[in-house]
């Protein structure tokens, strides 16, 4: 008898792994076939799957790199908060390390954010064509409906990148990382309406729990200004900021709808190449606009107080601080949902206002206390109702089992 579970479907990028006699039979085609059909689930959802059997040929298959059983998918999961953890925190902190000694160009600080993809190509063209550790050819499978799709998100995502870039310039770190904690509530709402995400009281206990601390911090920032900043360009700073949190709210949703026809993590950086390169081209234009590589050239050798040296330095540090959180961000969505993503890194920005203080000695008063204080009290809420909710479907997963268990017992004896 053919078993068959939990399968890709052929055109998946997984689909090399099934031999040519494991598929011959019309039976297991038409499996196929009825499992492609099946709308893809979300991450949070996936149960155990960890090999697929195939008739009479035995045919042992890679688990689902979203199932949560599956050692390369805690793997995936680690590094990709690491990426997200490192990158978050230092592109924060060099970025206003730019900023504070002199640097004044903000396409400058936009195209570094994304013009680290060249990076992207190690691990995309690595492993087929020098370690031989698969058999799938990069971008195999990248129909032009994706590569559109990956130019336009990628434009967003420069436009993104300005707007972080223009409100970094005014503000300080802790402020410009406590006010894009607001972009959770926007996240919350297009998730429900994209992605179809069901509202929880954990989930929605965060989400307010953050929000609030967005609104505390913005009604008793406004001293927080630097020297000789204009209370227009305060708000102008501030508008930005939030510009940027909302397009972000509305990026990391419409990432996990596509992420769900996409079965391998070899797609997503595929996909983070192409976007990528689109937020460089937006980003290049800019610059172009604003005087080009030359301008770069002067602000190094006369603006940039800490000379040439550490000016190129730290544009290259940003360029691959920022690429690991994007890339981190992206992994996160792929291996989780687009709202578990967003609480992550909002959870991150506790470190970032930390960061701010220690580094550049920004104020830490009582309202960014507070604010810090309900930033994790919200993500600690967030993780214990996960927690509980797995904790459910193991207690339910284990009772259907022992029912089973009881019925076969039962049924031979009344044969």
């Amino acid at each position: 008898m053919d078993v068959l579970v939990h399968a890709s479907p052929p055109n998946s990028p997984k689909s090399h792994l099934y031999s040519p006699s494991a598929l011959k039979t019309k039976n297991n085609i038409e499996k196929i076939d009825q499992e492609q059909q099946k709308p893809h689930q979300d991450s949070s959802s996936i149960s155990q799957s960890p090999v697929i059997t195939m008739s009479n040929d035995s045919i042992s298959v890679q688990e689902d790199q979203k199932a949560r059983t599956n050692k390369r998918y805690i793997f995936l999961l680690v590094i990709n908060y690491s990426f997200l953890f490192v990158g978050s925190l230092s592109s924060s902190l060099l970025s206003k390390f730019y900023f504070n000694h002199q640097g004044s160009s903000r396409w400058v600080s936009t195209w570094v954010q994304s013009a680290g993809f060249p990076l992207l190509l190690f691990p995309i063209y690595l492993p087929f064509y020098v370690f031989k550790c698969t058999d799938r050819r990069p971008f195999s499978l990248f129909t032009p409906k994706l590569l559109i799709l990956s130019i336009f998100i990628g434009l967003m995502l420069g436009l993104n990148n300005l707007l972080f870039s223009w409100g970094n310039s005014y503000l300080p770190v802790s402020t410009s990382s406590l006010l894009l904690s607001s972009q959770l509530v926007f996240n919350l709402i297009l998730s429900v309406i994209i992605v179809k995400q069901k509202i929880t009281f954990q989930n929605f206990n965060c989400v307010i729990l953050l929000t609030l601390s967005s609104v505390l911090l913005a009604l008793g920032s406004s001293h927080d200004k630097s020297q000789g900043l204009t209370r227009a360009k305060y708000f102008i700073g501030f508008l930005s900021t939030i510009g940027a949190g909302l397009l972000f709210a509305l990026y990391l949703p419409v990432m996990e709808k596509i992420y769900r026809r996409i079965y391998c993590y070899e797609m997503v950086v595929e996909m983070q190449l192409v976007m990528e390169i689109a937020a460089t081209a937006l980003a290049t234009m800019g610059m172009a606009s604003a005087g080009g590589f030359s301008e770069m050239k002067r602000e190094s050798q006369v603006r940039f107080d800490k000379g040439a040296r550490v000016y190129w330095v730290t544009v290259f540090a940003n360029v691959v601080t920022w690429q690991l959180c994007f890339m981190g961000t992206a992994g996160m969505v792929f291996l989780t949902s687009s709202l578990t993503g967003g609480i992550c890194m909002t959870a991150l920005l506790a470190m970032n206002v930390l960061g701010g203080v220690v580094v550049y000695g920004d104020e830490f008063g009582g309202v960014k206390v507070v604010s810090t204080v309900l930033c994790g009290w919200g993500f600690c809420s967030y993780v214990y109702g996960l927690y509980l909710k797995m904790k459910e479907e193991k207690e339910m997963e284990n009772k259907n089992h022992g029912m089973e268990m009881a019925h076969n017992a039962v049924a031979p004896n009344n044969v």
